[in-house]
């Protein structure tokens, strides 16, 4: 298990579930970051991600490679790369598609702030 302020990185189904089941548990809000290897808009965006998880320690950030984990892709019907999906309880809360540093960072604080 990793350390709070860290990016998680999922990289197997069990790893997944592991983490799943521990943001599940908690309160807070959860982001998965889904990316793969060869998307460029996901390199870009991958260190803002790290930087979002030092600084919000009471989010749980978990990345999943898209190409290594198809089947958590597909159900949660990503699409495109990089999609950010945001849960409370393990319930889907929202989502933010595409690069978007903005957009991210508002709806972290949106989600973070509703109880």
């Amino acid at each position: 298990m990793a350390e709070e302020g860290q990016l998680i990185t999922c990289q197997t189904f069990a790893s997944w579930n592991e983490q799943l089941h521990t943001a599940k548990a908690s309160m807070k809000l959860a982001v998965v970051s889904f990316t793969a290897s060869w998307c460029e808009p996901c390199r870009f965006i991958t260190p803002v991600v790290v930087e979002l998880a030092k600084k919000l320690p009471d989010v749980i950030f978990l990345k999943v490679d898209a190409d290594d984990l198809k089947t958590v892709t597909q159900d949660f019907a990503v699409e495109a790369l990089p999609t950010f999906i945001f849960m409370k309880q393990g319930k889907i809360v929202d989502k933010v598609v595409g690069a978007r540093k903005d957009e991210l960072q508002q709806k972290i604080t949106l989600h973070m702030l509703k109880a």
